[in-house]
């Protein structure tokens, strides 16, 4: 099962990127390519399990690794999600609370169409917060969050929980407690 070969390879790195965290490293998997085509096949087929899709959208940065091939299986464009500053040319951006200060985040002005659907990739669903400021800014442009994909998601910190409260489309491939 592709779930089982993916939690084999994430790699737990604790202490990363601070005392008493337990970091779930992704990078291993990409080691595997008939692996990571396997993940990008899956979740376009998930993705599209609700409806059509126009767009994905990535999550910088890790986000880009299986969202740029997940656009590609559906074969639409991929938009790149990142923090301020990191974008050229004309920007929107958006700010969100984080527990320890604010981010800002943005996309190219004018990529994203008016109704365009949207989905949005990231590789982790932690809290929520910045997977919600990403819908934010998606709506922001015009375009409509058709759902969330995560290859993993942390279950004791709610992010799902959050996103719900807005949007029925939350998948994630591996879930840990």
């Amino acid at each position: 099962m592709l779930q089982q070969r993916i939690n084999e390879i994430v790699r737990n790195v604790p202490n990363f990127p601070i005392e008493g965290i337990l970091f779930k490293d992704i990078t291993p998997i990409f080691l595997y390519p008939d692996i990571c085509n396997e993940i990008a096949e899956f979740l376009a087929k998930q993705a599209t399990q609700h409806e059509k899709i126009d767009a994905v959208a990535g999550v910088e940065s890790r986000g880009f690794l299986f969202g740029i091939l997940l656009a590609q299986k559906l074969n639409v464009p991929f938009h790149l999600i990142r923090k301020k500053g990191k974008l050229p040319g004309e920007t929107v951006q958006y700010t969100y609370n984080l527990e320890y200060g604010s981010a800002t985040i943005e996309i190219h002005k004018g990529f994203v169409k008016n109704g365009d659907k949207v989905l949005i990739h990231d590789d982790v669903l932690a809290t929520g917060g910045t997977a919600s400021a990403a819908a934010n800014l998606i709506a922001m442009e015009g375009g409509i969050v058709s759902g969330f994909s995560f290859l993993i998601e942390l279950n004791a910190l709610n992010g799902r929980k959050i996103l719900s409260e807005n949007f029925s489309n939350v998948f994630s491939m591996i879930q840990y407690d």
